[in-house]
């Protein structure tokens, strides 16, 4: 059965400025959502922030740089997710409008597998 990765988006701007009642409510209704699908998670976390981030590329010279930070600057950064496993793309995306993201979004990726 295939897998999707539901990835969470959010502004950690508007998070962090979240009454601590709006946060708890959050974890909250994360539980619920993650109890409501039980049967189709294979997986899923929630990330620290952005600026704990270190990214790696290679460079011209055949090594690395690395830096601190996520590698785009953006408004909204990854946040979590969670891996699922459904028939197909419909009942995945049925899935993802039930995760809680009062301060993003969420995004739906196929795994891919290779055989």
């Amino acid at each position: 059965m295939p897998q999707y990765l539901i990835l969470i988006y959010d502004d950690e701007a508007v998070r962090e400025g979240a009454r601590p009642e709006e946060f708890d409510g959050l974890l909250k209704a994360h539980e619920e959502f993650v109890a409501a699908n039980a049967a189709v998670i294979r997986g899923g976390q929630a990330l620290r922030g952005a600026d704990t981030a270190t990214s790696i590329r290679s460079d011209s010279s055949g090594g690395f740089a690395v830096t601190d930070g996520a590698f785009a600057e953006t408004k909204e950064v990854l946040a979590g997710y969670y891996l699922i496993e459904v028939a197909h793309l419909d009942e995945a995306l049925a899935v993802a409008k039930q995760v809680p993201a009062p301060f993003g979004g969420v995004e739906v990726r196929p795994i891919r597998v290779f055989e």
